[in-house]
């Protein structure tokens, strides 16, 4: 089963977005040659699930605020 994707991650220039793995920025596992893949947010803004069909299973998830990233 794949990993559930996530909406709205805290740091989404972490992580490589590409395949099921969610490998770190600088430690790609796929061997494909290619750079991170961007989380769609990065690209189409905070609302980018609202718009076409993903096939993501969308339960009323918020996005972080910078009241939940104290931590």
């Amino acid at each position: 089963m794949a990993k559930k994707f996530p909406l709205h991650p805290k740091h989404p220039e972490r992580v490589c977005w590409g395949c099921d793995k969610y490998c770190a920025a600088d430690s790609l596992g796929c061997g494909n040659g290619s750079g991170r893949t961007q989380h769609p947010a990065e690209l189409l803004g905070d609302d980018w699930y609202t718009y076409g069909d993903w096939g993501l299973d969308v339960a009323d998830e918020q996005p972080a605020t910078l009241a939940d990233t104290s931590s």
